[in-house]
């Protein structure tokens, strides 16, 4: 740690995308602190802390982040990374269940960013960099839950960046498509599974794995989010990887029927 050195801090760094930005924010010369649940899982390396983190208590999110700002001085980047999927039709999860990966994927990030930013704007500097999805812009049947989550931190991050530009924060979306993770693996599953869906969710498992089989590798997105931190002049939004760049095109080019139409090819959905 130097004292000319940024500092980030990076929620879910345990695996996948989090724990890929950490590492290469860290390669960028950045002083990284990475956090998830059960740190003892998550090896201290390449310049990165690990810190104990539980996104949805309010004490846990308050304490990590005084923690950092005391052993370091200063927070310069939060990404907000921490994340859980939802596999299952919108009518097969509960409210409850609904309830509690929006306290995970959008209360935590709200959490999170609350907690910093009046740090932030007292240095009158600072970059939050919010994990959003090709699902934040575009349908995914079977995901409903996820992707109303995706939706929500698209929507939170551009309207705060705009509350916040004037204080010399800004508030940025990296948007990610399918990433060779055991995402697909970890998804919660639907507390209270119909049999009238129950065909079509098996074909949606098929469809998943192979898209998160041949997505990009998490360093791709990692790049990504080590140009939103360090960008003299950043973007609103940052779509990572070949898939995500390409349908954000389409979604913006292509008529809404030819697009709801390929939507249920790719998902192998009839009528």
């Amino acid at each position: 740690m130097t004292a000319n050195r940024p500092v980030a801090l990076v929620t879910g760094a345990s695996s996948g995308i989090g724990k890929s930005t950490a590492h290469a924010l860290a390669e960028a010369r950045f002083d990284v602190v990475g956090t998830s649940r059960k740190t003892s899982r998550s090896a201290s390396r390449s310049g990165v802390t690990f810190l104990d983190l539980d996104v949805t208590s309010d004490d846990s999110v308050n304490s990590v982040v005084r923690q950092v700002i005391d052993r370091f001085g200063q927070i310069d980047v939060l990404v907000n990374n921490a994340g859980i999927g939802a596999n299952g039709a919108a009518e097969e999860i509960s409210v409850a269940q609904a309830q509690s990966i929006f306290d995970v994927n959008v209360f935590g990030l709200m959490r999170m960013t609350k907690a910093v930013l009046p740090h932030m704007r007292g240095r009158g500097r600072g970059r939050i960099i919010n994990i959003s999805s090709v699902g934040g812009f575009v349908p995914n049947p079977f995901m409903a839950i996820y992707v109303a989550t995706k939706h929500a931190v698209e929507g939170y991050s551009e309207s705060l960046d705009h509350e916040v530009r004037e204080q010399g924060i800004r508030v940025l979306r990296v948007q990610p498509g399918p990433v060779n993770t055991p995402f697909d693996v970890n998804m919660v599953q639907a507390d209270t599974p119909l049999p009238v869906y129950a065909r079509q969710r098996a074909v949606f498992d098929e469809v998943v794995e192979e898209q998160m089989r041949s997505g990009d590798d998490p360093d791709v997105v990692a790049k990504v989010v080590v140009a939103a931190a360090t960008d003299p002049k950043p973007k609103l939004s940052y779509p990572a990887g070949s898939t995500a760049a390409r349908v954000s095109v389409l979604r913006r080019i292509v008529p809404a029927r030819t697009f709801d139409k390929t939507v249920r090819k790719l998902n192998r959905m009839t009528g």
